[in-house]
């Protein structure tokens, strides 16, 4: 299903001239190696970002210290500013982030399987939570994945 999605994600944004980057913390560049296992992605995917870390959002991305002091790695505004970070970094035209807890573990506020997710163009940054459950830590870094790439592709039909 990913390899469909990238499939997808390589005509779509080749036709339209675009570029793509990622910035990844649960899932690890699970993104970015769905994308560059397509044959020909290097015209349109040339860097991504592996911030699994705070310190590395903050140094690789520009976010915010004080954004992830007040709600934390996974969150809607935190991951809104890795993917305006990575579009700016990468000079991509489109970025998308997450940032998520795959398990095992979690707390009240901040269950296991979720998963906040941003996608930043030039018409702006949206985010989502996507609340996956506790599948299990490969399983939710898999959906992850997959819902990522179909919210690109998502984005490239919207240019």
């Amino acid at each position: 299903m990913s390899k469909t999605r990238a499939e997808a994600i390589l005509r779509l944004a080749t036709a339209a001239g675009v570029s793509v980057t990622t910035a990844e913390s649960c899932t690890g560049g699970m993104i970015a190696a769905a994308i560059t296992d397509v044959a020909g992605s290097s015209t349109i995917f040339e860097r991504g970002f592996v911030t699994y870390s705070n310190q590395a959002k903050v140094d690789m991305l520009g976010v915010d210290p004080g954004t992830l002091d007040v709600y934390g790695a996974v969150s809607p505004e935190v991951a809104e500013q890795m993917a305006r970070g990575a579009r700016r970094a990468a000079g991509a035209s489109i970025a998308v982030s997450v940032s998520g807890i795959a398990g095992p573990g979690g707390s009240e506020h901040k269950p296991e399987g979720r998963v906040c997710f941003a996608v930043s163009t030039d018409n702006g940054t949206t985010s989502e939570t996507v609340e996956f459950g506790a599948l299990g830590r490969a399983q939710v870094r898999e959906a992850a994945r997959d819902h990522a790439l179909t919210l690109v592709l998502d984005a490239l039909k919207r240019l």
